[in-house]
């Protein structure tokens, strides 16, 4: 007879989520995981494999439950240009806020600490900028379509200028000390929506 697991996996899973998020990869040790979720180490590798594997489910979870907001946020009936402009002003706030800029986003987090050697986590981040910038794209459209958006202006390459501009106000939000910084770069990407 099999035994049964004496704990949650899915509430495993969060709970390494969230300590990948607040300290990275590299920082956080199979001893940090053991001692963090409450799990023998054995265990941990039955159900998860390696602290590679658990890293990238945790990634996997984590754009499991961004990816809804950011599509609806961007996919509502009406105006698009205000929902875009409220996207760039909330990734601007968190970039910003002192509770949530040190510890970012775990998919630009990964970007920058593991997509140039981990070809697996540089996947996941890719997954993750493909759709965000799919739904930008698809909004821009929707905003050109609609008149809100003046008709010389590309939707694709100005969906790519976002994204590239929201990943780079969550970096420099979490390392500058001077927040006018990523306030003014979302000034500057608003300002190109005309």
């Amino acid at each position: 007879m099999a035994r049964t697991k004496e704990f949650d996996p899915d509430a495993a899973l969060q709970s390494a989520l969230e300590l990948f998020w607040r300290r990275g990869y590299e920082a956080t040790s199979m001893a940090d995981l053991v001692a963090h979720l409450g799990i023998g180490r054995a265990s941990l590798y039955a159900t998860f494999g390696s602290k590679h594997a658990l890293y990238l489910s945790a990634l996997e979870r984590y754009g499991q439950t961004q990816n809804p907001l950011l599509t609806e946020e961007l996919s509502r009936p009406g105006p698009v240009l205000p929902a875009v402009r409220a996207l760039v002003l909330r990734f601007a706030a968190e970039a910003t806020a002192e509770a949530t800029r040190r510890r970012g986003c775990l998919v630009t987090n990964t970007a920058v600490e593991r997509a140039a050697h981990d070809a697996a986590a540089a996947r996941r981040v890719e997954q993750s900028w493909d759709h965000l910038e799919t739904l930008l794209h698809s909004a821009l459209v929707r905003a050109q379509a609609q008149g809100e958006l003046a008709a010389d202006r590309a939707p694709l390459p100005l969906a790519r200028t976002l994204l590239v501009l929201l990943q780079g106000l969550r970096v420099v939000g979490k390392a500058s000390t001077d927040p006018a910084r990523v306030r003014d770069a979302a000034e500057q990407a608003l300002a190109l929506l005309g």
